[in-house]
């Protein structure tokens, strides 16, 4: 922990960063992100499966107060990637680059030249299959786990549960979360209750179990719902509608959901993000986030005396299988 605070303190005080001229040629020859191959393939294990790059939402500022001001920039099918400023100290970062271009294609129409780290949460390449292309364009740090060091390309920076380190005038936690992936972190920036989650926790779900057991999510999870009800969470994928449905089959008669369920819908038809999101929220209506929930556990045929981890592996096994 020490030393990645060491070293992550001396990459914000060294002022460096360029790529203009990675930029400079970026608005030449003005790359659409329709110039990624639609069909690019990306691996989770063993499995596979196929993003196609569409029109969506065009970039937003999603936050911004005196501390940290985010920029949501859609990306391949139904990622989210943030650009993430320091309010005090101009400090930058990408959280999960899926793809370079709209990165690079929002900076280059803001002016900016300059950004200083990227942080990914997990390995899998819609999360960071632009980290090369944007380090070689920006100079920026990469910053990721250290049980997936081997995993993340262009790494610079591992850091651990417990470790944290500055980010301009703001310090940043890291959670590790196993569970969709073995080494998946999250990380916490408390001066701007901001959570960065990854594939840990959506709006209203929880990512598929791909390397993890359900009681490591559980615990992840767990983790995460200590901190403010207030926080805001930025997780990496729209799955908020869909996720909605399968909450109000487990859950139905949770009033707070049934209201949340009109919301989504509301802002899903006119193209607005539903992320990101109140934690305190989403441990009021996400299923996952409430398997001591009495309707919960009859929806899932499970009594009063099984343990939270079996009921939440029962929602988990049970959201695999929806086909609503």
């Amino acid at each position: 922990m020490r030393s990645a605070w060491k070293t992550t303190q001396a990459i914000v005080r060294s002022g460096r960063i360029g790529g203009k001229r990675a930029l400079a040629k970026y608005r030449k020859n003005k790359i659409p992100s329709s110039d990624v191959d639609p069909n690019r393939v990306y691996s989770e294990r063993s499995k596979v499966r196929t993003h196609a790059t569409q029109a969506r939402e065009e970039p937003n500022t999603c936050a911004s107060n005196d501390t940290m001001q985010v920029v949501q920039i859609p990306s391949l099918k139904d990622n989210y990637i943030y650009l993430i400023k320091d309010e005090e100290t101009g400090t930058s970062g990408i959280v999960d680059p899926a793809e370079a271009a709209p990165v690079l294609k929002y900076l280059a129409h803001q002016g900016e030249q300059k950004v200083d780290f990227i942080l990914n949460t997990h390995h899998h390449h819609d999360h960071v299959g632009g980290n090369e292309e944007l380090k070689q364009a920006l100079s920026c740090k990469i910053i990721g786990a250290e049980a997936d060091k081997h995993r993340i390309p262009g790494i610079d920076v591992t850091v651990r549960e417990g470790s944290a380190f500055a980010f301009g005038a703001q310090e940043v936690h890291v959670f590790e979360t196993p569970g969709h992936t073995s080494g998946h972190i999250c990380y916490w920036f408390p001066a701007s209750k901001s959570l960065f989650v990854g594939d840990t926790l959506f709006a209203l779900g929880c990512g598929r179990l791909f390397e993890g057991t359900a009681e490591q999510m559980w615990n992840s999870l767990n983790k995460l719902m200590r901190l403010p009800r207030d926080t805001m969470v930025y997780c990496a994928h729209e799955y908020t509608q869909a996720n909605s449905r399968f909450a109000i089959h487990v859950d139905g008669t949770n009033e707070a959901l049934l209201k949340r369920k009109k919301e989504i819908e509301a802002k899903r038809k006119n193209g607005i993000a539903t992320v990101p999101f109140l934690l305190g929220e989403d441990m009021d209506t996400n299923p996952f986030l409430r398997p001591f929930d009495t309707n919960i556990r009859v929806a899932m045929g499970m009594s009063k005396d099984e343990t939270d981890a079996k009921v939440f592996a029962a929602v988990r096994k049970s959201k695999d299988t929806f086909a609503g």
